[in-house]
Parts: structure tokens; sequence; C-alpha cells
């Protein structure tokens, strides 16, 4: 017994660590000049400040990477989770060009923050920053809509 327990921890520690040959980019592109949501019309400081701590890790090409996404397989759901808030949403390429465009992105965003969607509760779990309180969560759903009725 005592030596197939030995060449299953052996195993599992092998199979571990091939798993870590299989991690998944950690991309996080450049973000042109002019094109980020705050470039052209930035919103005041607390707003800009409650989007940078619980939008753009996820809703941007400035991704703070943990350390947990490192590690597969949790590595593989971090990045799939990145891609997909990307492509929903992605504060590096704002429609600022598109005035139509950017009032919805906007209202979208103020719909989410109300209806409690965003940010993610499995994300703010492990990232206590993201949350936002209830004066937080007011404040940006009425600067959000302010920007709907630009």
């Amino acid at each position: 017994m005592n030596k197939w327990l030995k060449r299953i921890g052996g195993f599992s520690v092998l199979a571990f660590g091939a798993l870590q040959l299989a991690n998944p980019p950690h991309d996080n592109p450049p973000v042109e000049a002019g094109h980020d949501a705050m470039a052209v019309d930035p919103p005041p400081a607390a707003i800009a400040q409650a989007l940078k701590d619980s939008c753009y890790d996820c809703h941007s090409f400035e991704t703070k990477w943990p350390w947990y996404s490192y590690i597969a397989p949790v590595s593989w759901s971090v990045a799939n989770d990145v891609k997909a808030a990307r492509a929903a949403l992605n504060f590096s390429e704002w429609p600022h060009d598109d005035a139509r465009r950017a009032r919805k992105r906007w209202r979208r965003i103020g719909e989410e923050v109300q209806d409690g969607e965003m940010p993610v509760r499995s994300y703010t779990w492990i990232h206590p920053r993201a949350r936002l309180d209830e004066k937080q969560r007011a404040e940006l759903i009425n600067w959000a809509q302010d920007q709907v009725n630009k």
C-alpha cells in the first residue's frame, strides 16, 4: 500500500509539473495613446479610481496578472475570463470617434453595476479592493448615466 501511495504521489507531482508547461499567455497589448476610455474625457478622480480598481484588471490591456494566474489549471480559467471580459468591454479600445457606441457602453456599464452583475462576485472575493460600496456604486451609475445623456 505504501509503495502505491508513493507512486501515485510521484505521478501527481509530475502531472502538476507538466501542466505548468501549458500555461496560456498573459498578454497586455500596449494601450494606444488616446484610445483609453479616460484619455479624452477623464471622469472625476473617485470614478476613475473605482473603474481602475473594479474594472481594469479584466476589461483593459492594463491587467495586473496575480500570482495564481500563472499556476495551471487556474491560469486557464483566469486567462479565459480576461479574454471574454475584454471581448465584451475593453476600456483600452474605447470608441471615442463613435459617440453612439460610447453611450451604449456607458449605458451597459451603468446597468450591470446597478444590477450587481459587475464587478463579478467571484473576483471581489479574491480582490477586496475591487468591491464597490453603495456610495461608489451610486456615483458610478450616475456618472455613467450622465455620459449616456451627453
